[in-house]
């Protein structure tokens, strides 16, 4: 489980494509998987084999350290679903350790589960901040909701207008300074991740009246 708040801003040192049969004769993605070596001294500094990091929002499995370098190994499920797939050497990554238990919660409760991507579409400057657009699947636009939070390539933000597909966020000069934000251009995909609690009363709200008349029923036999 992650926060959203940026540690460091990492880079691609090199990716190594891997073949993925296994995934075809599965029945999944197509494609190959692969292997990337990220530098990140600080996400490296206590981390460990089969830690978690995520990268730009995707949460990742650490293979192996080593002088402030992390591998992980990229399924083709997630290159295809998430915009880890455009990524080459050099590229710069948002970085960020799991959450620790008893630690500040300081942006909101981040899987690493993207949900999809959307498009930078427009970056309007201003004085202390600049307001973004990004276009996003229809399939997501019911889960974003003005003032509520998303996380965009990992980074937990606020929504500032909702539309049905595209919503807009403000990004302060810490967030434009430290995170990969800062330096994405219209036309460039992003890693989207909804709000998970959104999922969850979604679905038990559309499990039907039946349903929560059995948990009423399970209920009164517990006491």
């Amino acid at each position: 489980m992650f926060t959203g708040i940026v540690e460091e801003l990492g880079e691609v040192v090199a990716i190594e494509h891997l073949g993925d049969a296994a995934s075809a004769t599965a029945g999944g993605a197509p494609g190959s998987a692969a292997r990337f070596r990220l530098r990140g001294p600080v996400v490296t500094e206590d981390a460990k084999h089969g830690d978690s990091i995520a990268v730009n929002g995707v949460c990742l499995t650490v293979v192996d350290t080593a002088d402030g370098e992390f591998t992980a190994d990229v399924m083709a499920e997630t290159l295809n679903r998430s915009s880890l797939g455009v990524l080459a050497t050099g590229s710069r990554v948002n970085l960020e350790r799991p959450m620790a238990l008893g630690g500040r919660l300081g942006g909101h409760l981040v899987q690493g589960h993207v949900d999809g991507t959307g498009t930078i579409v427009e970056r309007t400057p201003a004085e202390h901040w600049e307001l973004v657009k990004v276009a996003l699947p229809a399939a997501l636009s019911r889960y974003v909701v003005e003032k509520g939070s998303i996380t965009v390539d990992g980074v937990s933000l606020t929504v500032v207008d909702a539309g049905d597909d595209y919503f807009t966020i403000s990004l302060i000069p810490t967030t434009l300074a430290l995170t990969t934000l800062g330096i994405k251009k219209a036309g460039d995909p992003v890693n989207l991740e909804v709000d998970v609690l959104a999922k969850y009363v979604e679905r038990l709200l559309g499990r039907g009246s039946d349903d929560l008349r059995d948990l009423d029923d399970i209920k009164e036999m517990d006491r």
